[in-house]
């Protein structure tokens, strides 16, 4: 955890050393951020981010090399691998890795959600989320920024402001008194009125240590939050919170009730914090800087060399690599001294990075700012649709995605894209089929601890091949889509007539194509489930 972090406001005027690319193609990034679904035309770029044609081609050029954004059509959408920023943050900072564990369990024995949330400024932004699935359920997702004002950790962070963070925040209210500057407040929300004041709240969970939020984000909305310290500091790391509806709870039964549970969980949290060995150093990024310039050589103008280098250095942080020197920074990467000097001073600028002392530098949360929120709530057939498009294109055949059920004798698709033959196999998202029978069945009844012989077989050569068992001119290929911990999720196939491919074509031409887009499949969701929970549906 970051020790002594600086996160004053930044500069509103640009450094003469800043990069201007890296500062254009963040403000795409946010733009993305912010639009519905993570999706924008370069129209509506060029209309928010006042940046010229032109430029904004470039720039979703260079961010789609890097896998941050996909090309739909003439469309920029947010994808999976932008969330590589935000782990970044995550992975350094260690609190979710240290303590979502604790959190899922609380949210499971109270049966709500459970949120943990660190300071960015003089708001709250949210590093975990334990929701519970109901019609009225919490909406905020990682990442997401809150006013301090209109939230429980708020009042509790606030404990911990000086002088000149109280004078901030006064700015900030009364320039923006509806909180516009803040995407994630519901809209159309008139702020309540505060009976004691925020000041007054501060002054309240200082002397009682914990903090309540009844309905003042959005109505119907209650919260008890309770801050988790630092054991080697005693400064607030990051805050827990139990949030509920009001047709479950009243914001004083949450006091009374679910108060005391909260504070063993944070208790047991902290001393998770006192007792979690040093953290081990993960692998540096290899090579970014001879990877960008091999793009540069190939896309020309249309990549944007010094946006990629300067997003690269954002990734050279991470778990054991919490606070970076410049020339920590410049060996990760691959990049001159100069060139991580500049895209750093740009950072600091954006408040994207703070110095953290003795010439070190730390990301802050609004690194979760970039990509992030939008897509933390993505499932896996959202994730494997592009992915299932192309693949389709290639091989002119249908494909899909399909996933055991909770009996394990059938599958069911849940992603699908078709293509056009007279002879087709007649399937949609929802159908199901007798496992054992299909070729995603076997693929995914394989990875079962002690499989039968023939599944063995179908485990050890990494796919399965149906020859017209299903039915009389039917042939599928089937390989799996692996997690990060090794376990198959899902099973991705293709199915083809008869007439159209013999078996040794399918295993020749087909087979090939399934395992590469697998492969791409299972990239962008380790990226995605690192930390948030990505569902099979």
């Amino acid at each position: 955890m970051p020790a002594n972090l600086r996160t004053e406001a930044p500069s509103p005027t640009v450094p003469g050393e800043a990069v201007a690319p890296l500062l254009r193609g963040i403000a795409v990034l946010r733009q993305l951020t912010e639009a519905v679904g993570g999706t924008l035309s370069p129209s509506d770029l060029e209309r928010a981010t006042g940046l010229a044609r032109s430029t904004i081609d470039r720039i979703t050029a260079t961010l789609a090399r890097m896998g941050y954004i996909r090309l739909d059509g003439r469309d920029a959408v947010l994808a999976p691998r932008v969330m590589e920023l935000g782990n970044a943050y995550l992975a350094a900072l260690r609190l979710p890795a240290l303590l979502d564990a604790r959190a899922d369990a609380l949210a499971d024995a109270l049966d709500e959600s459970v949120s943990l949330a660190v300071a960015d400024r003089d708001g709250i932004r949210f590093i975990h989320q334990a929701t519970r699935r109901r019609a009225m359920s919490l909406s905020f997702r990682i990442g997401d920024l809150l006013p301090a004002e209109r939230t429980a950790p708020g009042a509790l962070f606030a404990t911990e402001w000086g002088a000149a963070d109280w004078r901030h925040w006064r700015e900030r209210r009364d320039s923006d008194p509806e909180n516009r500057g803040f995407r994630a407040v519901p809209p159309r929300r008139p702020v309540p009125p505060s009976p004691d004041g925020f000041e007054e709240r501060a002054h309240r969970a200082r002397a009682t240590g914990w903090s309540l939020d009844d309905q003042l984000i959005e109505p119907g909305l209650v919260a008890v939050s309770v801050p988790v310290r630092n054991p080697r500091t005693g400064r607030i790391a990051c805050v827990a919170s139990v949030v509920s509806h009001t047709s479950r709870h009243s914001a004083a039964d949450l006091r009374d009730t679910l108060l005391p549970r909260l504070r063993t969980a944070v208790a047991a949290m902290e001393e998770d914090l006192r007792t979690a060995p040093p953290p081990t150093p993960g692998a540096a990024p290899a090579d970014l800087a001879g990877w960008t310039g091999g793009s540069k050589q190939e896309l020309g103008r249309d990549f944007v060399e010094s946006l990629a280098r300067g997003l690269t250095v954002l990734t050279a942080f991470g778990e054991g690599r919490a606070e970076l020197t410049l020339t920590d920074v410049a060996k990760a990467t691959g990049l001159a001294r100069a060139t991580a000097r500049r895209a750093l001073i740009t950072y600091e600028h954006l408040d994207l990075v703070a110095p953290t002392g003795d010439r070190t530098f730390a990301l802050t949360p609004r690194v979760l700012s970039l990509g992030f929120p939008p897509l933390s709530r993505t499932s896996l057939p959202r994730i494997a649709r592009p992915h299932l498009t192309e693949l389709a294109h290639r091989i002119h055949e249908s494909t899909s995605l399909a996933v055991l059920t909770a009996s394990g004798t059938e599958i069911q698709y849940t992603a699908r894209v078709a293509t056009s033959h007279v002879m087709s196999v007649d399937i949609t998202v929802g159908t199901r089929l007798p496992a054992y029978a299909t070729s995603t069945g076997r693929v995914l009844l394989a990875d079962a601890p002690e499989p039968d012989r023939a599944l063995s077989e179908v485990r050890a050569q990494g796919y399965a091949l149906v020859d017209e068992e299903l039915e009389e001119g039917l042939r599928s290929i089937a390989v799996p889509v692996r997690d990060g911990t090794g376990r198959v999720v899902a099973a991705l196939n293709t199915a083809t007539h008869a007439a159209r491919r013999t078996v040794e074509e399918c295993r020749h031409d087909l087979l090939p194509e399934l395992t590469a887009t697998a492969h791409r499949i299972e990239a962008d969701l380790h990226v995605t489930g690192r930390f948030t929970h990505v569902p099979p549906t």
